[in-house]
């Protein structure tokens, strides 16, 4: 598979979770044997504008995070690209998921996922879209942003018992009808991560539920980094993922 990486995901541009020295190297250890990486690129200021309000740009920009969010949203929508033909990992951060149109906080600064699907949407490339988050926190800006677009639906996993949790997915994949489906990939659910539920196998079944659904709807998909903060597992579980998109 193609993931979307950049080696300034590794610098530390903030003291919180998302940026912790060792995140990003616990990932690219596990993965990059068996994946094909491709340079990330910024996305443009007019692709970030389309989702987010002038002084919130502005604002990114004052607190000397530009750089890397811009970079991270471009991730994110070359991810979209790709996975309109086969299946693509963007291995970004920071994160997008708590992201709005003018303002964000958990980690994040522009929110990846709509500005990729607003650009493929934008390119005429889809109709339709179906966003699967399935990180431990709700994607507020995920839902902030794109729910009142009318051409995106959005799923955030919300269920204490791991067998419900993996039997929704199953039921929203079966039901899922869509030009792309993207995953906003928060590992923070995992049973060592700070959510305590899923296995690392539980990753991979999610991958090949998505795969199947975008096959049987002739749609993209792709997955985007989010939360995940255990670094000892971090790794196998976006291996996992990646394995079940592949399948």
């Amino acid at each position: 598979m193609k993931v979307i990486f950049h080696d300034d995901f590794y610098q530390v541009y903030t003291s919180d979770p998302a940026s912790a020295k060792g995140r990003i190297e616990a990932v690219v250890e596990a993965i990059e044997s068996k994946v094909e990486f491709i340079t990330a690129i910024p996305a443009t200021e007019a692709q970030i504008s389309a989702i987010h309000s002038q002084p919130h740009i502005e604002h990114i920009k004052e607190m000397g995070l530009y750089s890397i969010a811009s970079l991270a949203a471009g991730a994110a929508i070359q991810a979209a690209d790709i996975g309109m033909t086969e299946p693509c990992f963007g291995l970004l951060r920071p994160p997008g998921h708590h992201a709005s149109s003018g303002s964000a906080w958990g980690f994040c600064f522009f929110n990846n996922m709509a500005i990729a699907i607003e650009a493929l949407k934008q390119a005429n490339r889809i109709n339709t879209a179906y966003v699967l988050d399935f990180d431990l926190h709700y994607g507020d800006g995920n839902v902030n942003i794109m729910e009142h677009k009318g051409y995106v639906k959005i799923c955030n996993v919300d269920t204490p018992d791991r067998q419900s949790y993996i039997d929704c997915v199953t039921r929203e994949m079966e039901n899922c009808d869509a030009d792309v489906i993207g995953i906003s990939a928060g590992f923070d659910n995992h049973e060592d991560d700070w959510g305590g539920l899923l296995t690392t196998e539980d990753y991979q079944t999610i991958g090949k539920l998505v795969k199947s659904a975008s096959v049987r709807n002739q749609a993209g998909c792709f997955a985007i980094l989010e939360g995940g903060y255990n670094h000892d597992v971090l790794g196998r579980n976006v291996m996992a993922l990646i394995d079940g998109l592949s399948s």
